[in-house]
């Protein structure tokens, strides 16, 4: 058993989303290389920072990321693995790179609750500018502007009689 910690830089950018973690951020890497019967069992975590927008108002962002992995490279042999020992080595670029990119939030939000955009200004709804702006309301939803509380009670009714018309025909 070995245990190592690596500091090494991001060599490309890792992530196609909202937020990436950049070309060149250091990638903190606590290992710890196991042998077994199979092959050699990677286990650690990797500490690193994400940079990238807001998903509800745009606003930058840069966070912390700590992702824990655990992968055996098998040994050469006659099943084809994602992972493999080659010449007593093991290469964990890719596996830090995947468990990395695979832990970056899909919808990154600068804060748990984020308002957002203003939909009418565009401007970001957490900071206010003290006047309230009413937006108009949307025609697709008009016709529920008649509805009242009294077609509730109609309804039940006329469809009780409905049913009880078409028993007392069979």
């Amino acid at each position: 058993m070995r245990e190592t910690s690596l500091a090494v830089p991001a060599a490309e950018q890792w992530g196609e989303g909202l937020v990436s973690v950049q070309q060149g951020e250091p990638v903190l890497v606590d290992v710890r290389l196991e042998s077994v019967h199979e092959g050699i069992l990677a286990s650690g975590t990797i500490d690193t920072e994400y940079t990238g927008v807001c998903g509800r108002c745009l606003d930058d962002i840069a966070e912390r990321a700590q992702v824990e992995f655990q992968e055996l490279f098998a040994y050469p042999g006659e099943e084809a693995t994602d992972f493999e020992v080659q010449d007593d080595h093991v290469d964990l670029e890719t596996l830090v790179r995947d468990a990395t990119v695979l832990a970056l939030p899909f919808q990154p939000v600068c804060e748990p609750d984020c308002p957002g955009l203003d939909p009418a200004t565009g401007e970001r709804r957490a900071v206010s500018t003290g006047a309230e702006q009413s937006m108009p309301p949307d025609s697709r939803w008009a016709a529920l502007q008649e509805y009242t509380s009294d077609h509730d009670d109609e309804a039940p009714r006329a469809s009780r009689s409905r049913v009880g018309e078409n028993t007392e025909e069979s």
